[in-house]
């Protein structure tokens, strides 16, 4: 297979092991941020730090992620530096790319938005990355409702969607409903109970074995066979069987040749999703423009992309309550259309614009918002989501726990690691909490009062019993500290697990 060469591209690769691990700060909730919706994240802070602090609890838990990268059609934008150099594109992607992947659930899919400037670079940076057996398709969407007449060369009206998959022989795309214009081709000329159909051909070019025998119409014609050199589809005995059935067409004076009457009600109701989309079916940058103005009374986005385009995609790719990701998150489109169709989502923003943009936009969709797809999705408002931003290091570079994290952090960070569920409330004892039967224990930065083994961050007896005499449980315990001086046996004579920090964090 091809590969794609760059300057320092050997420094892209590194970097991808050399990205260091922050923590998670949640800042603010806004509606109801837990339960269904405890995934919901929107992350300010660059997205590759994002991505490296989501790994421990979100790896291979992404049904889809969709990314609108920059273009870099070598123009200014307000919120990106989209003027970078190719081969600074290239490496700005690679490390981002294979975190993706990481981050993908087995059966997931990525899709990449690019115009002609870097598709076809990345879609061999994406072979590379993702294995070319796992390359889906390249969909072309007509951003474009009319051409442009000022262009140079050709008015260039489409964008590419390139789409991967994790596993390829594990992917499976869900069917698009069919479309009012295909149901067209369905009447109901005979007023049959069964609702509308539309007439088959009974006559094949093969010979399926059922021969070219004479058929005599109702109005009394006979029909010696069909045209020269085919056959009918079914047997004598077959073709009697359909018409007692009244699956017949003899037309109108029932002296046409007979055709099989396909009912609409029994017609696969899925279609196969197709490679071209148009802005009738899925909107265009105009109408994405105008989405952000009516949001924010301003367009501050040189290429926002519609509603109606995150809903075709999420649509094929993901169920509801699957999490999607965007790691470009831009004005917030992806994270507002997951939470109307009712995925979970996270995005990731470097900028103030995902203060100031996504977090209201966010709110509005939580308040009942009525644009974008709100209407097709019956859309009445509800749900909630977290907002965070990348903290401290979570460790130094001797591979010690950074002496800035404090306890309350790294807690929230084992809770939702250990529960999947965020943290409810400022962590300030040992006991962080019980959740599904098992209690949970963080000894770290002298919560206990002092940072000797005897009364600190040391599992000894002593601490254990201390811990069962002031937060009593029966069921199974999971304690964090920096070490045990309790043998296996004693451990699980206790039923308690222990994990240590850091090791048995940063492995995760």
């Amino acid at each position: 297979m091809p590969f794609i060469d760059w300057i320092n591209k050997n420094q892209a690769k590194e970097t991808t092991h050399n990205i260091p691990v922050h923590l998670l700060q949640q800042e603010a909730c806004y509606g109801e941020a837990s339960g269904e919706h405890t995934d919901n994240l929107i992350i300010q802070g660059d997205n590759l730090l994002a991505l490296k602090a989501l790994m421990p609890v979100y790896a291979g838990r992404i049904k889809c992620i969709f990314i609108d990268p920059p273009y870099n059609t070598m123009s200014a934008f307000e919120h990106y530096d989209d003027r970078l150099e190719h081969s600074q594109w290239l490496s700005m992607m690679y490390p981002r790319l294979v975190m993706l992947r990481e981050l993908l659930s087995e059966d997931g899919s990525i899709w990449v938005t690019l115009d002609d400037n870097e598709a076809h670079y990345c879609k061999v940076l994406m072979d590379e990355v993702f294995g070319r057996n796992n390359y889906i398709s390249s969909v072309i969407w007509r951003k474009n409702y009319s051409p442009k007449s000022t262009a140079r060369h050709f008015s260039v009206d489409h964008d590419n969607v390139l789409v991967y998959a994790k596993s390829a022989d594990r992917w499976v795309p869900n069917p698009m409903p069919r479309s009012e214009k295909q149901n067209k081709a369905y009447k109901n000329l005979d007023d049959d109970p069964r609702g509308r159909w539309k007439p088959g051909d009974l006559s094949a070019r093969n010979f399926y074995g059922a021969g070219t025998y004479p058929i005599t119409c109702p109005s009394g014609r006979v029909i010696d066979g069909p045209p020269n050199g085919m056959y009918w589809r079914v047997s004598k005995e077959k073709l009697k069987e359909l018409d007692d059935d009244d699956r017949i067409w003899w037309g109108k004076d029932g002296n046409n040749v007979p055709a099989i009457k396909r009912f609409l009600s029994e017609v696969k109701q899925g279609v196969v999703p197709q490679t071209f989309w148009s802005y009738e079916e899925v909107g265009h940058t105009q109408e994405a423009k105008k989405e952000v103005v009516a949001l924010f009374g301003r367009d501050n986005f040189m290429t926002p992309k519609p509603e109606r385009l995150l809903q075709r995609c999420l649509h094929v790719a993901t169920q509801p309550g699957d999490i999607v990701l965007d790691s470009f998150l831009g004005s917030g489109t992806t994270a507002a259309v997951a939470h109307k169709m009712g995925r979970r989502y996270i995005g990731i923003e470097m900028g103030e614009h995902a203060k100031t943009h996504c977090v209201p936009r966010l709110q509005k969709v939580i308040d009942g918002e009525q644009g974008g797809i709100s209407e097709s999705v019956e859309w009445q408002g509800g749900g909630g989501f977290r907002f965070c931003t990348l903290g401290q290091t979570a460790f130094d570079e001797e591979g010690r726990i950074n002496p800035e994290v404090r306890f309350n952090t790294l807690a929230s960070f084992i809770w939702h690691f250990e529960t999947a569920t965020p943290a409810a409330e400022v962590f300030d004892k040992p006991m962080l909490g019980v959740h599904d039967g098992t209690a949970y224990y963080l000894l770290f930065n002298g919560i206990l009062g002092d940072r000797r083994p005897s009364g600190g961050n040391v599992l000894t007896r002593a601490i254990l019993q201390m811990l069962k005499d002031e937060y009593s449980h029966d069921g199974p315990k999971v304690v964090y500290g920096e070490t045990t001086r309790l043998g296996d046996a004693s451990l699980a004579a206790e039923n308690v697990t222990f994990q240590q920090i850091p090791y048995d964090i940063k492995v995760r």
